[in-house]
């Protein structure tokens, strides 16, 4: 019996972030069955605590590239959408229902973020079903206030990610990614493979980043870690979430 890959995980396995995109247009009905798709990601007791905002306005896109790190293809993308973590909702239902509104809880916060970030892998998968591109924005969380201000978001909302969708003008080289052992565990967690295959994991990435087509440079994957996890990231974060009405408890 040969062996035949389902064509949703080739697809899958076949992911690179496109940031370079051809004029052409996505069509209005592949547009929504990407949101109906988005939308049939699972949620935590159907709680679906999350919304979708498409910018279309020429102006809050420039507002956006710009809060993101000036990553142009937040403009230039045919579609850019933010995805919110969304509980202004699930208020509005506990004051009609006269009901307490307990929102004040750590978990909520992951319960709209884990909802939100579902929602946007999904769209993009399906995206990419169709024969589209895109890139997630996590750059969105740079300056939140920014982007609340910029969307008009309501109390009890925040946002999670962009992601910029359309006809991919180039194709990178696939990033490679840590070995399958050394995430993949069996009824306990396991460092070994780690500390075992991270020479040649690092070995293999900076020869991906020396020959790769573009932005070329020298680099390993430990020295990008150790970096990142150097710096303090995005700090305005956790006042915001507190003004937005969630105080993390």
């Amino acid at each position: 019996m040969v062996y035949e890959m389902p064509e949703t995980v080739r697809v899958m396995q076949q992911h690179r972030s496109i940031r370079s995109f051809t004029d052409q247009p996505v069509a209005d009905e592949t547009f929504q069955e990407i949101i109906r798709a988005a939308q049939r990601a699972p949620s935590s007791h159907h709680v679906q605590a999350y919304s979708i905002v498409r910018v279309i306005d020429p102006e809050k896109r420039a507002t956006l590239a710009r809060i993101a790190g000036g990553q142009q293809y937040v403009s230039e993308a045919p579609i850019f959408l933010v995805f919110v973590a969304d509980f202004w909702k699930h208020e509005h239902i506990c004051i009609e229902e006269d009901s307490d509104f307990q929102i004040d809880e750590t978990e909520n916060v992951l319960v709209g973020t884990v909802d939100a970030a579902l929602a946007a892998q999904n769209a993009l998968t399906a995206a990419e079903s169709f024969g589209l591109g895109g890139v997630m924005i996590g750059g969105i969380r740079n300056h939140p206030h920014d982007v609340r201000d910029c969307l008009n978001l309501p109390r009890y909302t925040f946002p999670v990610m962009g992601l910029c969708l359309g006809y991919a003008a180039e194709v990178p080289e696939q990033k490679p990614r840590l070995p399958l052992e050394t995430i993949l565990h069996t009824d306990t967690y396991c460092e070994k493979p780690f500390i075992e295959s991270r020479k040649a994991y690092d070995e293999e990435m900076t020869h991906y980043y020396k020959t790769r087509s573009a932005n070329q440079k020298e680099l390993s994957w430990s020295q990008q870690m150790s970096d990142y996890f150097a710096k303090v990231r995005r700090p305005a974060v956790t006042a915001f979430l507190a003004e937005q009405g969630f105080a993390l408890k």
